[in-house]
């Protein structure tokens, strides 16, 4: 029923924008996509009605879901396992990228991403902001990319890698928020288990994103085809 719906929505919506407030200051990314937040009308009766699309990937998506288990972050899993199948999948084959960008085989195997804000959303429309759920594979290299859009991750799963700024690899725990500027170069390693975040972007959200060449992209991506 369209009611279970849009209350399942609404609380994994809100359960992010809690996680948000406790932790404002931690980043300043989190501080600007809670000021762009209050200014929306979210009220529960202004979730639209869009059919559920589910995905092939769905035993990767559960088991990324049923990671998530750090006890801060347990408002937000709930809500996810209750909304699931509620939301609309979708996988991205090089949409959000410059035309002939190559992303690398791992991310176009396994990528998923739900939006719950944004201009094709599941949950409330906005033009130039985007609020969602983004899921890797295991043993995904996302390359190194930039774009105009300033973005806020908040990571769902245990840990992961991040490159940010064409820097050293470091890792990050479950609970942990990952600021990019706009234009900031950043990249995630996922190991042996699936990633799963919150991501925002804030603005410039029609701009596409631009990959970075790095020179161990190759080195790393045969690592993780081998299992080593």
């Amino acid at each position: 029923m369209l009611e279970d719906k849009r209350a399942h929505i609404y609380a994994l919506i809100h359960a992010i924008i809690n996680y948000l407030k406790i932790n404002e200051d931690k980043s300043t990314g989190a501080s600007l996509a809670l000021e762009r937040l209050a200014a929306m009308n979210l009220c529960e009766d202004q979730i639209i009605d869009t059919p559920s699309v589910g995905t092939r990937h769905e035993e990767i998506l559960s088991k990324a879901i049923r990671g998530i288990n750090k006890p801060a972050l347990q408002g937000i899993a709930n809500s996810l396992k209750r909304a699931k199948k509620h939301l609309v999948w979708r996988e991205d084959n090089n949409n959000y990228y410059q035309h002939g960008a190559d992303v690398g085989r791992g991310y176009r195997k396994c990528n998923l991403h739900t939006l719950l804000i944004g201009p094709d959303a599941c949950g409330y429309l906005q033009s130039d902001f985007l609020l969602g759920v983004f899921m890797l594979g295991p043993r995904t290299l996302y390359r190194d990319h930039r774009h105009a859009a300033p973005e806020l991750y908040l990571n769902l799963s245990d840990k992961s890698e991040w490159r940010l700024k064409a820097q050293d690899w470091q890792e990050y725990p479950a609970g942990s928020l990952i600021w990019n500027e706009a234009e900031a170069i950043h990249a995630t390693l996922v190991k042996d288990k699936p990633f799963i975040s919150v991501f925002i972007w804030l603005k410039n959200v029609k701009a596409p994103c631009i990959t970075f060449p790095v020179g161990d992209w190759i080195e790393i991506e045969t690592e993780l085809e081998k299992g080593t």
